[in-house]
């Protein structure tokens, strides 16, 4: 079970709506058969009585991971972790200061693996000397080492030898991103000395991904607008030449807040939406903590207040840039109802900065929660197709979800039975059955003290 918390914006959808007389001023989403969630309000057409839109929070598991290798330390960051078949990589920064913060080595990118997501290795590679020894798990002393992030390039065009991309910062705010490549994730090249991408500020985790649904590049990365730490996105067909260079917008209402990373990724179960777990900064503690933005077009996003690992979360987490979160999630092997995130913690400390891992229910970043009273959510008119609707929900003990099927005209041409208990995926059990397949309706949830996540024709 995750632990909900309250969203920055939601009076907007909380205003009842009269669906009848607007069904047909509403253009149909086309929503087809993909798992849709209830991340924004794109679908919601209405929403009255007892109910909202809740930001939730992942629960915390085991520490996964530690750095107190010589090379790595205390201030060991900017890490990703990625699936690749039966294995996972992470990528990361080893780097340590001393009591008075003052950097005790140089900086480094290090490799590690594991099998189930949870027992991380080390491998020594061999590759890069320390200390006299290349007895390491060091991929690389070049430029871009403070943030060098890496990931696993699925661009079917892409060669071999190129399997792999990164990119690492040269110079805080006069140099720019450079690329590199490699075709095993531990043997890098840098791909060319100058920066392709130079419009910003380069001292913090910068990241890039092929982005499926467009056949191209994603870029973001951080620069400064505004009086404070923001992030600046770009696309490119061939990760050297950059284009539609756009600074991230939200919804209005928003407060002007420092970001520090972005973290932003393709939902893997959704890939048409983009989520970010950015970390807001406050300058005068210097303490963060990651919060949640969502967007479908990988520009305008919408961000939820409240931190998903807020700085109470175990644990040591209230220091001095304690609380990223890691680029990447994934479902592990045995655990298919559960999505596995990762946060920092112990950062500056006197004993090395670790690595925890969180798990939320699968979609279940948001909620769509009826309370006690119970409430009703009405969705904008939907171009479907197929002839079962699939459910991903929670009712509580005296809780119930029932959900209608309203033709053009604001007709129910479909009800369900009550549907309880905890489900992901489940096709919806009707008393009176609609006839399905494709076409265009709304959907008309009731929801009393449940939750609901996701929705999908199949």
């Amino acid at each position: 079970m995750v632990t909900c918390i309250r969203l920055m914006v939601v009076a907007a959808l909380c205003m009842p709506v009269d669906v009848s007389t607007t069904a047909t001023a509403q253009e149909p989403i086309d929503v087809g058969n993909r798992l849709e969630l209830f991340v924004d309000d794109h679908l919601i057409g209405g929403m009255d009585g007892d109910v909202s839109r809740q930001l939730m929070r992942p629960e915390p598991q085991e520490v996964v991971f530690e750095t107190g290798e010589p090379w790595e330390g205390n201030t060991s960051g900017y890490y990703t972790v990625f699936q690749d078949g039966d294995v996972y990589r992470m990528s990361y920064r080893g780097w340590r200061h001393d009591e008075n913060m003052k950097a005790a080595h140089k900086e480094v990118t290090c490799y590690a693996e594991s099998k189930d997501g949870v027992r991380w290795t080390k491998p020594r590679l061999g590759l890069f000397e320390w200390n006299g020894s290349k007895e390491n798990n060091i991929v690389w002393l070049g430029p871009g080492t403070h943030n060098f992030t890496a990931f696993r390039d699925t661009n079917p065009a892409a060669p071999a030898k190129e399997k792999y991309k990164a990119f690492g910062g040269v110079g805080s705010f006069g140099g720019g991103l450079v690329p590199f490549t490699s075709p095993d994730c531990i043997h890098w090249t840098q791909s060319q000395e100058k920066p392709v991408i130079t419009n910003g500020a380069f001292d913090s985790q910068n990241l890039a991904f092929w982005d499926t649904d467009r056949s191209e590049y994603r870029a973001y990365w951080r620069y400064f607008g505004d009086g404070v730490r923001a992030i600046r996105t770009a696309t490119s067909k061939d990760f050297i030449r950059w284009e539609n260079e756009a600074d991230l917008t939200y919804a209005k209402g928003t407060p002007n807040e420092h970001l520090y990373t972005n973290a932003i990724q393709k939902y893997f179960r959704a890939p048409h939406l983009f989520l970010g777990f950015p970390t807001r900064y406050e300058p005068k503690s210097q303490q963060v903590e990651p919060i949640l933005m969502t967007s479908r077009d990988g520009v305008r996003f919408q961000r939820y207040a409240d931190a998903v690992i807020p700085r109470t979360a175990p644990k040591d987490r209230n220091h001095n840039r304690s609380n990223y979160m890691v680029w990447g999630m994934f479902q592990l092997p045995g655990k298919p109802n559960e999505i596995s995130i990762y946060g920092t913690e112990n950062y500056y400390e006197s004993t090395p900065g670790r690595v925890r891992r969180f798990t939320y229910r699968v979609d279940g970043f948001v909620a769509l929660r009826g309370g006690v009273l119970g409430g009703n959510v009405t969705t904008k008119p939907l171009q479907y197709n197929g002839r079962q609707l699939l459910l991903n929900y929670l009712a509580n003990d005296g809780g119930a979800l029932t959900v209608e099927v309203l033709n053009d005209a604001g007709e129910v041409i479909g009800k369900s039975k009550s549907l309880n208990g905890d489900v992901v995926d489940a096709p919806v059990a009707w008393k009176q059955k609609p006839t399905l397949g494709h076409g265009t309706i709304r959907l008309r949830f009731t929801i009393k003290n449940a939750d609901v996540y996701s929705m999908q024709f199949k």
